[in-house]
């Protein structure tokens, strides 16, 4: 990839990890909608459930996420309260009892609870879902908090699956983003983990931070490697200050610019492929006997808001503040404000505040998004005849990707898009083609590299 096609892209486009993506919610999806919504239903849908914990005991500068800082655990207290009174007003509007097959608790950091707050948690559920016995658990655990007692605890409380945050292991790069996190920390951890039968290891790993170089990256992924985590995410670092103000601590003049960022990145790629992970989409890796793995085999791939997935749910329910939900009429998000979202839920109104109801429209462009971000090619002609629409639909979308093809990032040929390898890392820009709504919000977007 020459210099002048990196920067030629290196542009603002959704992570389409939804569609339509966030910032296209709008206010007229509320407590009511969302009830009538639940009201209707399937019986017999399988769900997944999706729980926010927005606190933590300080603040990396790097993060993206909706979080406050807490010193004390009474708010996790008062929180913990509102959340399980949200886990029956909900379980109270569906029109029965469901399965869930999928749970996890993401942040913020999950840690900020305390053992006996995730036996409460996980017996209110099964108190109001059928959890299946083969389901997935899973946990986002910062390691410089977790003692391996609070690691029993998880286990004692189902918990299968940890998701450990590293970012970097250079000390220099940690201090720049206020996050000390020593390699041993996260090796202790990890070995907490695996002894008390909580095998399933997903970590994070970030390119473009303060100070980063390819020397770093390279070592930062070997020594991921040597604890042989059964998937790892590759995230770009994505400054957005005008969004999240803390980042504004992190001085520009530190970070990589665009061919710096498509270098440590593409080294990353190709080392993490020659130690005999699977590349998954664009930024997940997987060990070759992951179900991830099987699932890139196989077509099921998803996506969601957790990143890709192997959970084919049609119906995830998000629970607490700032939670992002889908069903099949729509999306759904939380009160932001911990103040209104516990207000709602005293009041017995379900905290929903934003979301945005499907067009016949958006679930087909839904489906093109997914595929070619999961699959790396779509049958237009195919998807348009599931949904009911003329491929003639998306002629315009269609004549968006030549300058991509003419670049060799994708091909098209008939109604076959197909991206190519060398185009992978811009899969993003090949779906933003399809996606109706994109001319407005693009400031909000990460870089697609």
């Amino acid at each position: 990839m020459t210099n002048d096609l990196i920067n030629k892209y290196d542009l603002r486009v959704p992570r389409y990890t939804s569609y339509p993506t966030a910032p296209h919610f709008n206010e007229g999806v509320n407590g009511a909608v969302y009830k009538k919504w639940l009201s209707e239903l399937p019986q017999g849908t399988p769900l997944s459930l999706y729980f926010h914990i927005p606190f933590c005991d300080e603040m990396c500068w790097f993060c993206g996420c909706y979080t406050k800082i807490v010193k004390r655990y009474d708010p996790v207290k008062e929180y913990l309260g509102a959340l399980l009174a949200e886990i029956d007003l909900v379980a109270d509007a569906l029109p029965g009892r469901f399965s869930a097959k999928h749970l996890h608790w993401g942040g913020g950091s999950p840690t900020m609870l305390k053992g006996e707050d995730w036996l409460a948690i996980m017996t209110k559920l099964r108190d109001r879902f059928d959890v299946t016995d083969d389901a997935e658990v899973a946990v986002e655990l910062d390691p410089r908090t977790a003692t391996e007692d609070y690691v029993r605890e998880l286990q004692l409380a189902g918990v299968n699956r940890a998701s450990i945050g590293v970012q970097s292991y250079e000390p220099k790069v940690q201090e720049a983003i206020n996050r000390i996190q020593p390699y041993e920390t996260t090796k202790q951890v990890i070995e907490w983990l695996r002894a008390h039968d909580i095998t399933r290891i997903n970590m994070d790993l970030m390119y473009g931070l303060p100070f980063q170089d390819t020397a770093e990256i390279e070592r930062m992924v070997d020594l991921t490697v040597d604890l042989q985590p059964n998937r790892i995410a590759l995230f770009g670092y994505a400054h957005v200050p005008w969004m999240k103000s803390h980042q504004k601590l992190i001085k520009e003049e530190t970070l990589p610019d665009a061919a710096e960022r498509w270098k440590q990145f593409t080294l990353a790629v190709e080392r993490l492929k020659a130690l005999g992970y699977v590349q998954i989409g664009f930024d997940h890796f997987a060990h070759p006997d992951d179900s991830m793995a099987n699932a890139v085999e196989t077509g099921e791939l998803h996506r969601n808001f957790q990143g890709y997935t192997t959970d084919s749910a049609p119906a995830m329910l998000g629970f607490g503040a700032s939670a992002i939900g889908y069903l099949p009429q729509g999306y759904v998000q939380n009160e932001q404000p911990l103040k209104a979202y516990s207000q709602a839920i005293y009041s017995g109104v379900l905290p929903a505040a934003r979301g945005i109801e499907l067009s016949a429209d958006d679930k087909l462009r839904r489906d093109i998004i997914e595929r070619i971000m999961c699959d790396l090619t779509v049958d237009l002609a195919d998807v348009c005849k599931a949904h009911d629409f003329e491929v003639s639909t998306l002629t315009d979308d269609v004549a968006k990707l030549a300058p991509l093809s003419a670049d060799g990032i994708c091909t098209v040929d008939d109604t076959r898009i197909t991206v190519s390898e060398d185009g992978r890392p811009f899969v993003r820009l090949v779906a933003s083609a399809f996606d109706a709504y994109l001319g407005s919000g693009q400031g909000r977007h990460s870089k697609a590299v």
